[in-house]
């Protein structure tokens, strides 16, 4: 670091402890971008020391006020290329104390139930407010100096409606962005309804952060993907053995968590997730009261979804079927990715011949199986308005 100031571990050094024990391969478009991710990671502990009353302090003083806004970063590319991964290791070393990282959609549903309470507190007579979203910003900017985000996309008009006021007061106070996403800013909520009033939020973002565009050579998700089973069975000890070291596989460098999307105003909840995989049980997606606004968002969200414990269904679990239908629709037409555990094959799944399920899931198994194919995998995720 210049000046001799230590942050702690470099990116770098993380990075390249990665590729060192064959976790992933070192790749020239990824060094250059965490040399970015270490030149904001010194701007940020130069700024932080200068806030600071440190005996050191004074010789940065000057050169803080003349840098005292900090541009972040934003990183886009192709999925698979380890946009995550590396944001992830800039986290861990970020010198800032207060810091959040989150998922695009974890932090607008907490933006959201934010502005809800702080409506209810001025309709109370609590608080005393015009816009919501002033005492909400002042929140947001008293807890966290950095922002990491994880697959930024913007679907929903309610999003794109707060983005532009929101972050015009964050970026103001000083509050630092980093995010990845799959598409460039210009990109953002493309086809979404009123997107004229989005657009000054993309000039002010592309001058808040600087846009980087991670060329890597490869799908690296993808090349791991074409190395794992995709579809297993029949269900045991052996097949949750091997879709938990595939889904291990998939997240290196991540740390898997809960997070929730938001789906028309509510929540839906994902098990877990990291970098762009998402891992359910077949129980939290087609024996819950979920529909095709909820699979679509999935689809959108996350470009390949780890499904466990698909059972055989009878007539009786003719509803699970139905949804089991429009889920498997809903991630072919995302060309998702995709790794089950599964009862039978696709074809035997649901045995039932008659009735329009039936006819139904005949399309659902040749769908499954053209999902097995290695086309099918080299096939790019698809993004999409989720419309509301």
């Amino acid at each position: 670091m210049s000046e001799g100031l230590p942050v702690r571990a470099s990116v770098a050094e993380a990075y390249e402890r990665l590729v060192a024990e064959g976790e992933i391969e070192g790749d020239p478009a990824q060094r250059a971008l965490v040399a970015k991710l270490d030149s904001l990671n010194e701007h940020l502990a130069t700024r932080r020391l200068a806030h600071k009353g440190s005996s050191l302090g004074w010789l940065f003083g000057k050169r803080q006020r003349e840098r005292e806004t900090v541009r972040g970063l934003y990183v886009h590319g192709a999925v698979g290329r380890g946009k995550t991964m590396l944001m992830d290791l800039f986290f861990a070393e970020a010198a800032p104390e207060r810091k959040r990282r989150a998922h695009f959609n974890d932090f607008m549903a907490d933006v959201h139930a934010r502005v809800f309470r702080v409506r209810e507190a001025i309709k109370a007579g609590t608080l005393k407010a015009d816009d919501p979203i002033v005492p909400v910003a002042e929140e947001i900017v008293r807890e966290t100096e950095l922002i990491c985000f994880d697959e930024f996309s913007v679907t929903d008009i309610a999003d794109a409606m707060i983005l532009g006021r929101l972050f015009t007061r964050l970026f103001a106070a000083g509050v630092v962005m980093v995010a990845t996403s799959n598409v460039a800013p210009d990109d953002l909520y493309r086809g979404g309804l009123n997107r004229d009033h989005f657009l000054p939020f993309i000039k002010l973002l592309k001058e808040q952060t600087e846009v980087f565009e991670l060329g890597a050579r490869t799908d690296y998700r993808r090349e791991k993907l074409e190395q794992l089973p995709v579809y297993l069975t029949p269900l045991g000890p052996d097949t949750d053995a091997a879709i938990d070291a595939a889904f291990a596989r998939l997240t290196t460098g991540g740390t898997p968590e809960p997070t929730t999307l938001s789906v028309l105003g509510r929540d839906l909840a994902v098990p877990l997730a990291s970098q762009g995989v998402a891992r359910f049980d077949f129980a939290d997606l087609c024996a819950q009261p979920l529909g095709p606004s909820d699979f679509l968002t999935i689809a959108h969200a996350f470009n390949t979804v780890v499904i466990d414990h698909i059972p055989v269904m009878d007539e009786s679990r003719r509803n699970e079927a139905k949804r089991f239908i429009t889920l498997v629709d809903a991630l072919y037409d995302g060309h998702v990715r995709i790794i089950v555990s599964a009862e039978a094959e696709p074809d035997r799944l649901y045995p039932a011949s008659e009735g329009t399920e039936a006819f139904e899931f005949a399309r659902t198994a040749s769908r499954l199986t053209e999902m097995r194919s290695l086309d099918y995998q080299k096939a790019p995720h698809k993004g999409f308005i989720v419309e509301t």
